[in-house]
């Protein structure tokens, strides 16, 4: 199985920590970031990994080689030059994630003990769906909003009001069940011809959720909303990575601990 991680974000949340090294490098329990995720995948079977750098990106492959690429076979995708956001990384990877089989997207500063295989065969459940997303019931500024047949249809920033796709109203969107994103999908390979058309007119530089907001009338996206408990940490900032460290640390080991 293919997984695809994302290691080429600035790190600006994290600095000064990220000044001279990338965000995936900097370290919960001595163990960075990148690190941690890359074993949580492999556990769950997925061999063949891509990983995108620009921050910083020679670090991460010399950390790659440096640890014999952990036993898998693993790919860079450079993209020292520009980087492209969640949704042009992921098409710029296209050549090692196209193929027969869904693939895994995981944010590198995402620690969790999510079932990752649980949210894949919820995703190959419904053989139509291009992407399922890992969706949460926490507090935050910017919402995914779903159906009751768990389908995305729009988008809230509670803040400011504002909805998207412009065709939802308000009135709908009360209807519909505010959920955070979790930082981590499974896509079929489906995907591609949209993430081309979409570059056609947004430029190769864009993120993947207002992309998924623009499909979402057309093509079936879907959220994951597990019913077991399980950690989920955002160690992207700087106040989370305290907590990180302080739950690792009691875990006393390299798997990810148990749910809270």
């Amino acid at each position: 199985m293919k997984a695809l991680i994302f290691a080429a974000g600035l790190g600006t949340r994290l600095r000064p920590l990220t000044d001279h090294q990338p965000k995936a490098l900097v370290k919960v329990a001595g163990k960075p970031l990148l690190q941690h995720v890359i074993e949580r995948v492999a556990a769950a079977g997925f061999e063949d990994i891509t990983i995108n750098i620009h921050h910083f990106g020679e670090q991460i492959i010399d950390f790659v080689e440096s640890n014999h690429h952990f036993g898998l076979q693993v790919h860079i995708s450079d993209e020292r030059d520009l980087l492209l956001d969640t949704g042009g990384g992921v098409l710029q990877a296209r050549q090692w994630l196209d193929g027969e089989e869904p693939f895994l997207v995981h944010n590198a500063d995402i620690l969790t003990s999510l079932d990752y295989n649980a949210l894949y065969h919820y995703h190959l459940s419904e053989g139509s769906a291009v992407a399922t997303v890992l969706a949460q019931q926490r507090t935050t500024q910017r919402y995914l909003l779903f159906d009751q047949q768990h389908r995305l249809r729009g988008w809230q920033n509670k803040r400011t009001g504002e909805l998207l796709p412009p065709s939802l109203t308000t009135s709908l969107a009360q209807q519909l069940q505010p959920l955070a994103f979790g930082g981590v999908h499974v896509m079929s390979p489906s995907i591609f011809p949209l993430l081309e058309q979409y570059a056609t007119t947004h430029g190769r530089q864009f993120s993947i959720i207002p992309f998924y907001i623009s499909v979402c009338g057309n093509h079936l996206i879907r959220g994951y909303h597990p019913t077991l408990p399980y950690r989920w940490l955002d160690v992207g900032k700087l106040e989370t990575l305290a907590e990180a460290e302080r739950i690792y640390a009691q875990a006393g080991s390299t798997a990810a601990p148990d749910p809270a």
